[in-house]
């Protein structure tokens, strides 16, 4: 999961220097690229990873060692995009994204062996409600979110180390814990970086130019990892086994 990014490298600009009517556009022209990067990516994601599930060789490279080494490069685009955000051009981290939308989509392409067609479509939609829900809370919430956004990211910490753990144990009981929980934390998750990306749009004026979009994009991959995650936790809940 993304934290706090470098945006203080950014110049802050006050909104009340600008033209209130050309911030305002711009600020609803920012908004409305984090949503359609973050759409974009979730597009990509969903048709690699229905082709892959369908193609015979393309499910046979993820065996063995193969699935491990794309785990580390996704991690590795992540880490690239997020930490070289204010040296790379906006065209070339948008290609890393798609990039990583696309690895994404190769290794989540498991799930149409698993569970059945109907159930993830189902989820996918719960997914949509619930995450389109959270993201107005955190879009117009007067309430400072932050104080939950520390617990929130410190209980992601204990997720994840127990779903290593139980990657040894195997225990049903840490399991069904770690799906509820995961849900749990990524729904607040959802209204607090919501909430950190309007705030970001606002410390760093209502402009749209390459430092802008780049911020934009930052916040679209954040988002685009809530909604991943919490399919995923809420598939291990709603999710059918596929018989086959």
């Amino acid at each position: 999961m993304i934290g706090n990014n470098n945006y203080t490298e950014y110049e802050e600009v006050s909104p009340s220097s600008l033209n209130p009517v050309k911030a305002q556009a711009a600020f609803g022209a920012l908004m409305r690229k984090v949503y359609a990067w973050m759409s974009l990516a979730l597009i990509v994601t969903g048709l690699t990873a229905a082709y892959v599930a369908n193609n015979f060789a393309a499910v046979s490279m993820l065996t063995g060692g193969s699935f491990w080494i794309l785990m580390i490069a996704e991690i590795a685009l992540v880490i690239a995009i997020t930490a070289g955000i204010n040296r790379l051009s906006f065209m070339t981290a948008g290609l890393l994204f798609i990039l990583y939308s696309i690895l994404n989509g190769v290794t989540m392409s498991f799930i149409f062996a698993v569970y059945t067609q109907s159930s993830i479509a189902s989820t996918f939609f719960i997914t949509a409600g619930t995450f389109a829900a959270m993201s107005l809370v955190g879009f117009f919430t007067k309430k400072d979110l932050s104080g939950m956004g520390k617990i929130l990211f410190m209980a992601l910490i204990g997720l994840i180390i127990a779903s290593v753990v139980n990657m040894f144990m195997q225990s049903p009981a840490i399991y069904w814990i770690t799906s509820y929980a995961g849900v749990l934390i990524f729904v607040g998750l959802t209204a607090w970086d919501t909430q950190k990306i309007k705030q970001m749009f606002l410390a760093y004026g209502y402009e749209v130019n390459e430092q802008t979009q780049k911020l934009a994009l930052l916040g679209s991959l954040t988002l685009y990892l809530d909604f991943i995650n919490l399919f995923l936790y809420l598939l291990r809940i709603f999710g059918n086994r596929s018989n086959n």
